[in-house]
């Protein structure tokens, strides 16, 4: 067995996790130690130890603060990975203990929030009240890290074929096409057949960059012989999605699932402009060699379940 191994195996413990992570969070000897309520002498030494362990220099000193070096960027994601497996088992055994079904950790794209997380945690509710489902939304870039190092069980949104990759397990659910909406009163709303020389001049609320559905709405105007809308917020966010246009009167690009839940709660009107363009499916991804806890394969069977009652 290497050193490394040894190290890794064997003599870091949890205090030495713990650290090196706070120092990563906050880049900051005096910052790490508040949060860890140390002296920030007892850090610095703590920190020397677990470098001297590996016989390298995880963190780079300076006056501006601690910068991880790229061993230190290495033994941070183990750190990560090992933590996040601990707090995983210690809240499935304190739920078994306590007559709970356990926890699940999920990160979810807006496409896949109304009609398909929603319903399926009804469904595991009704199973299983006291199962925990902690739900973090955001997309792609964002949450594929959470996922790999063991902060989420698993990711519910399109499956963006260019983050395919061997360590990931995909399973596709359905097909989700979107939908162009404003709020209730905003003046396309009503016109029966909104233009998109009528769309290109007004502010927009789209995915990031990197979305295969802002690349094909972008797509959507060249094909009108129009250049794509310049006054935008990029967001892949509801609330901001939401926010922007109710405040701003802006319109947004949306799965539809999302167009309907807005509609039927009065927020917002779904402008009648078809949208024929093809996107990657909703699906789900998980870890391809990551154990699932009871309460991650009852989610997933109820998400399956979800996907067939829409």
């Amino acid at each position: 067995m290497s050193d490394i191994d040894r190290v890794l195996r064997s003599n870091l413990k949890l205090k030495h996790l713990q650290l090196l992570i706070a120092l990563d969070q906050f880049r900051h000897l005096g910052r790490a130690a508040e949060f860890l309520s140390l002296t920030q002498p007892a850090v610095s030494k703590t920190l020397a130890e677990i470098e001297r362990m590996f016989g390298l220099d995880l963190f780079v000193r300076s006056t501006r603060g601690t910068e991880p070096t790229p061993y230190g960027d290495s033994v941070v994601r183990f750190a990560r990975s090992v933590l996040a497996d601990y707090g995983r088992t210690r809240d499935e055994i304190a739920a078994v203990a306590s007559g709970a079904a356990g926890r699940v950790s999920v990160g979810a794209m807006v496409v896949a929030t109304p009609g398909l997380l929603s319903r399926a945690v009804e469904l595991l509710k009704a199973r299983s009240a006291q199962t925990t489902v902690a739900i973090e939304e955001g997309d792609l870039t964002r949450l594929l890290p959470r996922l790999r190092v063991g902060e989420l069980d698993l990711f519910v949104g399109r499956l963006e074929p260019g983050y395919a990759a061997p360590d990931l397990e995909t399973e596709r659910l359905y097909d989700e096409p979107m939908s162009i909406i404003g709020r209730p009163d905003h003046p396309l709303a009503h016109k029966p057949r909104p233009t998109w020389e009528d769309l290109a001049a007004l502010p927009w609320v789209v995915p990031p960059p990197w979305a295969s559905s802002r690349i094909k709405l972008n797509q959507m105007f060249y094909k009108h012989g129009l250049n794509p809308p310049v006054d935008l917020i990029e967001s892949a966010s509801f609330l901001v999605t939401l926010t922007f246009v109710r405040e701003r009167a802006a319109i947004a690009f949306v799965a539809r699932t999302v167009a309907r839940f807005l509609e039927r709660e009065g927020l917002a009107k779904t402008l009648r402009v078809k949208v024929p363009i093809e996107l990657p499916p909703v699906g789900i991804i998980t870890m391809r060699s990551r154990m699932r806890t009871p309460a991650c394969e009852q989610l997933i069977g109820c998400l399956r379940r979800a996907s067939k009652s829409r």
